[in-house]
């Protein structure tokens, strides 16, 4: 069993276990329920950094990243350096996080947040919206074509955007649907967290335009943003490298200030 899969089945038995204890009518009454959402790709489509920064204390690749920041600090800076949305890691077990990191970060900024999960039921949907997310994650590697769909469209009734990761083009093909608002390559294979930018270039083509391209992953220079700008990527999640540092909100706009 490879770490994915480890993740998945201990996402599942997760979700179990919060259903029994937070009814969905609780979740409905959060005052961010019926909050207006932010849209993230249009942001991306007018932005000239593209730039998604995220919220990570630790990975399974990478045991401690930054436990040295609160979730204020981090996002209060991404949003004044100018990101164009938050990626926030709610998971607990394997990244350091968790759904507080979530409403902390929607009562610091103003900007598009995105609940970086392992979406495996609706009911992760209702708390990505009920803690103040705009749009959620959905990896294809974990979910059939007809779990994407139903998912998506679920998400897409909230008012949720929806990013889509994948990995290859199998992955691609199963999961292409008008639900989909922006599509991301991921550059970590998650099965052995090998990491190389040709996975987006080599994908690019076969993303139709009307989706949003979006490189995740491995993403640590302007050099790799220069170079995967004419494949037509518009949005460049990166965490790891704003996070490592001592200031990641500085680290963030030093960046992206090198983008305009």
């Amino acid at each position: 069993m490879n770490i994915l899969d480890k993740i998945i089945l201990d996402k599942r038995r997760e979700v179990v276990l919060k259903k029994s204890i937070i009814p969905v009518s609780q979740l409905e009454a959060s005052v961010f329920f019926e909050k207006q959402t932010i849209s993230l790709s249009h942001n991306l489509r007018n932005s000239t950094s593209g730039i998604i920064a995220e919220h990570k204390r630790r990975s399974p690749s990478k045991a401690e990243i930054n436990y040295g920041f609160t979730v204020e600090e981090v996002v209060k800076g991404y949003e004044t350096a100018g990101a164009c949305g938050i990626s926030v890691l709610t998971d607990g077990k394997y990244f350091g996080g968790s759904l507080d990191d979530l409403l902390l970060a929607r009562a610091s900024v103003n900007i598009p947040l995105l609940r970086k999960e392992f979406i495996v039921d609706e009911y992760q949907i209702l708390e990505a919206k009920a803690h103040g997310a705009d749009l959620i994650l959905l990896i294809a590697a974990v979910l059939s074509r007809e779990e994407i769909k139903s998912l998506s469209e679920f998400a897409h009734s909230l008012g949720l955007e929806v990013l889509l990761e994948v990995h290859n083009q199998e992955e691609l093909e199963k999961s292409i649907m008008p639900s989909l608002d922006m599509i991301g390559v991921n550059n970590r294979n998650l099965k052995t967290f090998e990491v190389s930018l040709d996975f987006s270039k080599t994908l690019a083509d076969q993303i139709p335009n009307e989706f949003v391209k979006i490189s995740e992953s491995g993403i640590s220079s302007i050099e790799a943003i220069t170079e995967l700008k004419p494949y037509g990527y518009q949005g460049f999640l990166i965490g790891e490298n704003f996070m490592k540092t001592d200031n990641a909100g500085q680290a963030a706009k030093e960046f992206i200030a090198q983008l305009k």
